[in-house]
């Protein structure tokens, strides 16, 4: 069996090459011993060759290219159109563990909520001086177009993944919130179907809680938005169209969901109503599942040079005639700098300590925190605090001179621009590796879909840092996904 801190062979193939080391390893106790909920995986692991492993990825891989299950890599010469990789063994998650996964996002998007709701409304946590209102006027997603403006049922975030991670202790924690636009979910729904498909004895060994319910729960979220004088709205999801990276994703919600997928061309405004033109005229539309940025949303209200959205939407919407999810203006609550706050916004909202805790953030506006994380870049994790996806992101120990002295000239510039935490231990999950199976980082983005009650898809998209030794596990970094069964028991 594997042996802390170095390599050791075991026999039979193809767990040779698998090491353990400082990080939570999903599978194995630090000793070596498979942990109990992971037993009859090992098992199966030990029991098939390298090239019967081999030969079920090639099934997993046909199986997405016949789908079309891609994603989009920008700035790239050669095609950047990719099947999305993907990792043949899946994670698996106690039924415990998930209870506090759930619980503690329950309250990390009500406190969301409200937060949105008073910086854009009575302002509370400004004036009490919890939260910096300079923090808030800077943020680049601080909408000044949406003070004062109600939205339905006080919800701004009602699709929200976010992302967590397990440290060395085996404790999830918070890495970051996505409020605007999260994607991935399709590739969730994608991965199930798949990993059923080429391990199906298994899947039925363990009892797994189904996660195929995701749309129809999405569905009752956006119905949960409509106006109430509109008993059968109609729902529709506005894509950037087919160039956009999640494309694939948009095309597969509509279908899961039964509804329209429009891009802004399709959309037209009279009176203030929206109108969706079909066959038959113009239709009227109630609810918009947007996957657009605010900044191209309506070029009426935001940039004027968006080729994407609805010009007159913006008018539509604070007339109250058109509901959006998720709101504008959301993004100030994922912007990198509002992070560190979540803990203390749980406990100014609703009275109670975080159920999930933040990853030790520092705010490089604050003069000794900065001064700290420019002497020790090279220890430490920067992000832009607008950016996703792995972009403008500096990984100190494993950067040259040259990037760590130009993060450095870049936050002494701005270092509104920028947030710095520790290098992290990502936990580590078996995975497939051409022949031998070896252990990878994983995070684990879980979708939150929040309407009438706060909805939770039991398991969620644990992406893969594909490449040995790195920490990026997003897909336009390298990174795949696995799927992730939550025992039922």
């Amino acid at each position: 069996m594997p042996a802390q801190q170095q390599r050791q062979s075991m026999t039979p193939q193809p767990l040779a090459r698998y090491l353990l080391d400082e990080a939570y390893d999903e599978m194995f106790e630090p000793h070596g011993r498979a942990r109990p909920h992971y037993e009859a995986l090992y098992q199966r692991v030990l029991d098939m060759t390298g090239e019967e492993l081999d030969s079920r990825k090639q099934a997993a891989d046909l199986s997405f290219l016949h789908q079309g299950i891609t994603f989009t890599v920008y700035g790239r010469s050669e095609g950047t159109e990719r099947i999305f990789p993907f990792d043949l063994l899946p994670r698996i998650i106690t039924a415990a563990e998930w209870e506090t996964i759930e619980r503690g996002l329950t309250q990390r998007i009500t406190a969301l909520n409200l937060f949105l709701k008073d910086i854009y409304h009575e302002q509370r946590i400004l004036r009490d001086n919890i939260v910096p209102p300079e923090l808030i006027y800077t943020s680049q997603h601080f909408r000044r177009e949406m003070r004062g403006l109600p939205v339905r049922h006080d919800l701004y975030v009602q699709v929200c993944g976010t992302d967590l991670i397990r440290v060395p202790d085996g404790s999830f924690v918070v890495l970051e919130d996505n409020l605007r636009v999260p994607s991935g979910v399709s590739y969730m729904l994608a991965n199930r179907q798949v990993t059923k498909r080429v391990f199906p004895s298994l899947f039925s060994e363990y009892a797994v809680r189904p996660v195929e319910n995701y749309g129809r729960a999405l569905l009752a979220t956006l119905q949960h938005l409509a106006p109430e004088d509109r008993p059968e709205p109609t729902i529709v999801l506005l894509t950037p169209g087919v160039y956009n990276s999640a494309y694939y994703e948009h095309a597969f919600l509509a279908r899961q969901m039964g509804i329209e997928l429009v891009e802004g061309r399709d959309l037209v405004l009279h009176d203030n109503v929206v109108y969706m033109r079909t066959t038959r005229g113009l239709k009227r539309v109630d609810v918009i599942y947007r996957r657009i940025d605010d900044d191209f949303i309506d070029p009426l209200a935001f940039r004027p040079d968006s080729m994407l959205g609805v010009p007159g939407l913006f008018n539509a919407y604070r007339a109250g005639t058109v509901a959006l999810a998720n709101a504008i203006g959301t993004g100030v609550a994922d912007d990198k700098a509002f992070y560190y706050y979540v803990p203390t916004i749980i406990r100014y909202y609703l009275k109670e300590d975080p159920i999930l805790q933040n990853v030790e953030t520092y705010i490089l506006t604050d003069d000794k925190q900065r001064d700290y994380v420019l002497a020790n870049l090279d220890k430490l994790v920067v992000k832009a605090v607008g950016e996703s996806g792995g972009y403008g992101m500096l990984i100190g120990p494993h950067s040259t001179a040259e990037q760590i002295d130009e993060f450095k000239r870049r936050i002494v510039a701005h270092p509104r621009n920028y947030i710095a935490q520790p290098t992290l231990s990502l936990s580590r999950a078996p995975c497939f590796v051409g022949e031998d199976v070896e252990a990878r980082h994983i995070d684990l983005r879980p979708y939150i879909l929040c309407g009438d009650k706060v909805t939770i898809v039991p398991g969620g998209l644990t992406r893969v840092a594909l490449q040995r030794g790195s920490l990026v596990v997003n897909s336009s970094q390298g990174g795949g996904s696995k799927d992730t069964w939550v025992l039922g028991r």
